[in-house]
């Protein structure tokens, strides 16, 4: 590959097109290292989100099992959610955790940071591991969640990750390399 096509895109001006909670989403005026101006390449920004692989204390991983509304569908998954403004990646990690399943646990673990969707997107997911993950708390739901709480063993996770019944990307390289981390 040429040095050019590795050289950064110049942005020559932004607009934001949709600024919500759910969603910010900007149009950028682009030029191409080999000068060509690309017109509304969109954008989406976010702080990110948290995966958390917690594991209790009989060795079982926790599941949560939820509507997505992007899907259309209830899908099997980690916990997780998004960074709130001024929370970092290990605050969310454990809130999350105490948020969706009610369970808290040993210190959280960074096993590392993912990006979600380099072409279109910002955010970064962290991955994070809890270990002895107990029932401490009720569920506490957002206004969009209606939760429901299972276990697994690591076998039958690592089988879910490869099977599709966890389906989501992001949350398939997350049990992937957590099973990964916790092997070493």
């Amino acid at each position: 590959m040429s040095e050019e096509r590795q050289r950064p895109w110049r942005l020559i001006s932004s607009e934001y097109r949709i600024q919500t909670k759910f969603l910010r989403l900007r149009a950028d005026r682009v030029e191409l290292p080999n000068g060509i101006v690309v017109e509304d390449y969109f954008v989406r920004e976010s702080r990110g989100f948290c995966i958390v692989f917690a594991v209790t204390p009989d060795k079982h991983v926790l599941l949560v099992r939820q509507y997505k509304h992007g899907a259309g569908e209830v899908l099997v998954e980690l916990p997780a959610g998004m960074i709130d403004e001024g929370e970092s990646p290990e605050e969310c990690a454990v809130r999350e955790l105490v948020e969706e399943t009610g369970h808290t646990g040993a210190a959280p673990e960074l096993v590392r940071a993912f990006h979600t969707d380099p072409t279109n997107a910002t955010g970064r997911f962290y991955l994070y591991v809890v270990r002895d993950a107990v029932r401490t708390h009720e569920q506490q739901f957002d206004v969009t969640e209606d939760i429901a709480v299972e276990t697994a063993s690591i076998d039958e996770v690592r089988a879910m990750a490869l099977d599709g019944r966890i389906a989501a990307g992001a949350q398939v390289a997350a049990a992937l390399v957590a099973l990964a981390y916790l092997a070493r």
